[in-house]
């Protein structure tokens, strides 16, 4: 795409590519046919579509630009692996196997939009770019699909990379662009359009884009449903790898390993980092670092999704006693955050505002730490707006939403989201924790040290919810019996 494609590798100084005609000759010839066949549609094509259709209802009359963006930089020539913009992949079907660089391009028309896949299709074995090129050249990276695989398989008309250009540059000032996805297709449209209120504009498709997940198909639900029992399967792997994860002194590090095998085995990847905190560690929100050692007697806090092919992710944690049973203290606290987490769920359902789901939880948390003599104040007075002293022993909230993000629809507007209004096919987490610092004062000595956290995924029905994860057991005595079936 001329410009707008990444700047060379700078691996000049170390390059022992073959560049000599008689070369060039050799290598273009006597090559067997490897065109990919045909496929049909792949599944979420027709969702995809669908998707597009209400986007295209937004913004009649204007061109609308959404970017996959390119690779990102891990260090000098090496990258981090591709994930293509959250956006993208909703509104194309194009997930793990998506092309970096890749943008759909929404014209309008009189009924609506027709629908345009722009990437960069491979080059003829005449060239030397599936040889010389270790961006994009099949030697490198493998064979990659043409105009019309990708057509016949997204159900989306196809076009090269190198025919963007003149599009964007033709753009006038009312076209929209995903700003954030890629840089270099921001800034060509930024001077196509020559209109800086256009930004708000862009800002305004975001949120939409965020707003329009909130509420899942058929079959994302499906997906998630899928996420959750490969998940399930990572934690059951887990619990069997604990003897050799104890013995090693860096057991978290294991524990990250074999659920990343998990993940790598049944799905694209992991949808975040794992946290695999044990002991004091799982008094650490986001500890992802997990060097340290799982050790008898103690708790490990595990936080961890499998992500599939199509970039929808599990976000399941469990609280797991390492020797396969709780000690009074691990008991009490985690059975007070199931309390907490089965409130949070006996409201779900159509009609209530998400913000209620935390509020129930909380309620339970302000109960328990004041019976236990942890508050300078009565459950209620902590409840009120202005204490929340409770609050000490788990500052996070109880509940986001999931979906291709595993903090999904972030860019919603607070009254879609926070203040929003459940509806049939919303999916989020239930997550409520307790977390006693080692070295906090207010609580007694015995549970200093001790982080328990439960999260389940959750889909609103018609009349309810459903717990996706319900499958993965949640109480302690469920818990301590999963874990004997499976060390058996």
């Amino acid at each position: 795409m001329s410009d707008t494609q990444k700047a060379p590798r700078a691996t000049a100084n170390r390059s022992t590519t073959p560049g000599s005609d008689r070369f060039k000759d050799y290598i273009s010839g006597q090559w067997a046919d490897h065109e990919l066949p045909t496929p049909a549609p792949r599944e979420q094509a027709a969702h995809a579509a669908a998707r597009r259709e209400r986007l295209s209802a937004l913004h009649p009359g204007v061109t609308i630009v959404i970017p996959a963006g390119e690779r990102k930089q891990r260090s000098n020539d090496t990258d981090y692996p591709f994930r293509a913009h959250t956006s993208f992949a909703y509104l194309t079907g194009w997930g793990a196997d998506a092309e970096p660089g890749a943008a759909l391009v929404l014209e309008p028309t009189r009924e609506g939009h027709t629908a345009t896949l722009f990437f960069r299709e491979p080059a003829g074995r005449d060239t030397d770019e599936f040889y010389a090129n270790s961006d994009i050249g099949e030697f490198w990276v493998g064979a990659r699909p043409s105009l019309g695989h990708v057509a016949a398989d997204l159900g989306l008309a196809t076009r090269s990379l190198l025919e963007l250009p003149e599009l964007l540059d033709e753009l006038g000032a009312g076209a929209i662009v995903l700003r954030e996805a890629d840089p270099a297709i921001t800034a060509r449209v930024d001077a196509a359009r020559g209109d800086d209120a256009a930004v708000e504009a862009d800002a305004t498709l975001a949120r939409e884009l965020s707003e329009l997940r909130l509420v899942k198909d058929a079959y994302e639900i499906a997906e998630l449903r899928a996420a959750v029992d490969a998940t399930q399967r990572g934690f059951e792997d887990v619990i069997r790898d604990l003897p050799e994860i104890v013995a090693h002194r860096r057991g978290e590090r294991l524990v990250e390993g074999t659920f990343d095998r998990r993940a790598r085995g049944e799905g694209n990847t992991v949808g975040y980092d794992t946290i695999a905190a044990s002991g004091p560690h799982a008094c650490i929100l986001h500890w992802t670092r997990n060097d340290g050692p799982v050790l008898p007697g103690d708790l490990i806090l595990l936080d961890a999704g499998v992500e599939r092919e199509s970039y929808y992710t599990a976000d399941i944690t469990r609280t797991l006693p390492v020797d396969g049973v709780y000690s009074p203290a691990q008991r009490k606290v985690y059975e007070a955050v199931r309390e907490a987490a089965d409130a949070a769920f006996a409201i779900v359902r159509p009609g209530i505002r998400f913000r209620e789901i935390h509020a129930a939880a909380m309620e339970v948390i302000a109960r328990r730490t004041a019976e236990w003599g942890l508050l300078p104040v009565s459950a209620e007075e902590s409840l009120e707006p202005d204490a929340g002293y409770h609050r000490r022993y788990m500052v996070h909230g109880t509940s986001h939403h999931l979906g291709l993000d595993v903090h999904d629809c972030a860019q919603a507007r607070r009254e879609m989201y926070l203040d929003g209004v459940l509806e049939p096919g919303m999916v989020f987490t239930i997550e409520p924790g307790l977390y006693f610092q080692p070295g906090d004062l207010t609580v007694p000595e015995e549970l200093r040290g001790i982080g328990a956290r439960i999260e389940d995924d959750v889909v609103v029905t018609a009349d309810g919810y459903e717990n996706l994860s319900a499958g993965i057991p949640r109480s302690a005595d469920e818990v301590e019996a999963w874990m004997r079936q499976l060390r058996a």
